[in-house]
């Protein structure tokens, strides 16, 4: 006879190594090769939403982020740009907005012992929205919403990057 929790986590264990034999990985977490055991993120923006979801990111992937270390060992994100800008693109009749348009930019490129292994890379993204004199408040927050969305589309792109350079050693360059 066996005891009664016993087949349960027979089964359970039996799941779970089938799923971790498939290559099953959680959405958004992305295997960073060795050379980016640990990192530094050079920035002049340390509150910017790309900013922030790219230490979460880093972090989720097993990434230690020294600030503090010029080592030059460790492997250093350069964020050169990171910003948002909207614009208008339609009018009313009365001359009032009806519709803008947010862009997102980011320009970084990625080093380790002096040198390059990812050269600087420009990316944009754009969304349009629709806006509301009426609803402001509303449509600020919004636009702030899809600030961070288009962030975290972008913290994305880099993390696919920076797994991309698992077939390349910490010295050689991509």
């Amino acid at each position: 006879m066996k005891p009664p929790g016993t087949t349960l986590s027979a089964a359970v264990l039996m799941v779970a190594s089938l799923i971790s034999g498939c290559g099953f990985r959680l959405q958004g977490s992305v295997p960073l090769p060795q050379s980016l055991a640990v990192v530094r993120i050079d920035t002049s923006d340390t509150q910017s939403d790309f900013y922030v979801g790219l230490r979460k990111a880093l972090m989720a992937a097993g990434t230690r982020i020294e600030d503090n270390v010029k080592d030059e060992s460790t492997a250093v994100i350069h964020i050169i740009a990171d910003s948002s800008v909207e614009r208008i693109l339609t009018v009313s009749t009365l001359n009032v907005p009806t519709e803008n348009e947010l862009t997102y930019t980011l320009k970084f490129s990625v080093s380790s012992s002096g040198h390059e292994l990812i050269a600087p890379e420009e990316h944009h993204l754009i969304r349009d929205y629709s806006y509301s004199e009426s609803a402001q408040l509303a449509k600020e927050r919004e636009r702030a919403i899809l600030s961070e969305a288009l962030a975290n589309d972008l913290v994305s792109v880099v993390m696919r990057r920076l797994a991309s350079l698992s077939g390349a050693s910490s010295g050689s360059v991509q």
